[in-house]
């Protein structure tokens, strides 16, 4: 294990990156993803969007393709595919710290959001306030209201306001307690900011939203396979997650939703034929899945679906623990050169500083994050993204990104600036940012 207490660690030399790397006991990983000779120089630090392509995901999908599909063709549905979203959803569930019923793989993020936000509403009867903060995805914050407005035109959406780089957590406490606390019928929030990268407590938030007799919903998506999740332990209530950053599912593979098994009297708004307990009896009478299974609705696409499980074996075999522990160092290490090498040069660290309170990408503000990040993009091959008006992220996937990555990308940045790159490519703005 890479010990924090190591000098190695505090050393910001290239000598220290590379007596990390050496000790890196997740270094062997970085082989079993996919990388061609064209990526010789490329520094990968958009994890947090898109995940690499795990070597086995190659071989699996021509084998879904051409054997299960291609020969096998309707029979495959007998040998493999009609347990595929719970198979899935049981190797997540290792990683979130679920039952093997209590997580499935689905439909899209915003879609079991969704869901499960319309189901904890019809579950809290006379309650009529959503609590979510300004650090949540956008998107989570309009399924919100989608959900809201849905329910009855009493229902409202209360976002939080935060500082921009940590959640508000008087905020929210301040709204569940007194009065007006009767009214909250869900809090939900981004374990992980994917703005700033704030990581919220994720139990001790869990019981205080459940304290003022709300349920409690999470959005996993910048936090699975990078940060310590024990969903059951913490007494969760419903949470869902994606497949495609961390856990290397691939370009919109399916999310995943969790719901506790306590929680029996949630009911899946959107009931199709996959979520009922006999969906072969072709009967509009039928109950039921038990578990989180009984919140699925349509027939899964298969071919993303599968493509889920090599990233995820890939996490499990590393472990979360070791993954966190990797991240953390690279994530101190990246804020420690900012603050040595770019401070000067207009850039400000906008994520956590404490660990605890850090997920796995790191935040940098400039006036000019758009130019920056295009010319390290297209000049640099230093591959990060923008979040306006003013942020640029850098992920730092533990699997397959080493310590002198970063210290390279802190002098890729030097350089693209010394060399006018922001003059080049001020006003340019790509379709995806």
């Amino acid at each position: 294990m890479l010990d924090p207490a190591d000098g190695s660690t505090n050393d910001l030399t290239p000598a220290g990156a590379v007596a990390l790397d050496a000790s890196d006991p997740l270094a062997s990983f970085r082989s079993r993803f996919f990388r061609d000779d064209s990526e010789l120089n490329r520094i990968y630090l958009n994890g947090n969007s898109l995940g690499r392509l795990p070597v086995a995901s190659v071989s699996l999908v021509d084998d879904v393709v051409r054997r299960q599909w291609g020969q096998h063709l309707i029979r495959s549905w007998d040998e493999g595919w009609f347990e595929l979203p719970r198979r899935a959803g049981n190797l997540i569930a290792k990683i979130v710290g679920a039952s093997s019923d209590e997580v499935v793989l689905g439909d899209a993020t915003s879609v079991l959001l969704f869901k499960a936000a319309l189901a904890a509403l019809r579950a809290r009867p006379g309650r009529t306030t959503i609590l979510t903060d300004d650090l949540n995805f956008p998107s989570d914050i309009q399924v919100l209201r989608s959900a809201a407005r849905l329910t009855s035109p009493e229902h409202q959406v209360v976002v939080i306001p935060s500082d921009g780089v940590y959640g508000p957590v008087q905020g929210l406490e301040d709204a569940l307690v007194g009065s007006r606390a009767e009214e909250v019928a869900l809090v939900s929030l981004s374990h992980v900011a994917y703005n700033s990268g704030w990581c919220w407590d994720l139990q001790a938030t869990t019981k205080m939203a459940q304290k003022a007799g709300a349920l409690m919903l999470w959005d996993l998506c910048h936090s699975v396979g990078v940060v310590p999740i024990r969903l059951s332990d913490s007494g969760v209530d419903l949470a869902v997650g994606c497949t495609y950053k961390y856990l290397n599912g691939g370009p919109g593979s399916p999310a995943f939703l969790y719901v506790n098994s306590l929680r029996t009297e949630l009911e899946n708004p959107v009931m199709g034929w996959f979520g009922l307990a006999n969906p072969m009896g072709f009967s509009s009478e039928t109950e039921p899945a038990e578990g989180a299974s009984r919140f699925l609705t349509g027939t899964p696409p298969i071919i993303s679906a599968a493509l889920v499980e090599p990233g995820v074996d890939l996490v499990l075999e590393a472990g979360v623990e070791r993954l966190r522990d990797k991240s953390n160092l690279l994530t101190r290490r990246f804020v420690a050169l900012v603050d040595k090498e770019l401070a000067h040069l207009g850039f400000s660290v906008r994520t956590p500083r404490e660990s605890q309170f850090r997920g796995s990408h790191v935040a940098l503000g400039h006036t000019d994050a758009l130019a920056v990040g295009q010319a390290l993009i297209n000049e640099a091959q230093v591959i990060t993204d923008y979040r306006p008006p003013d942020l640029l992220r850098f992920g730092f996937a533990p699997l397959y990104i080493g310590f002198r990555e970063v210290d390279d990308t802190v002098r890729r940045i030097k350089g693209v600036i010394d060399s006018g790159g922001i003059g080049r490519w001020r006003g340019v703005r790509p379709v995806v940012s």
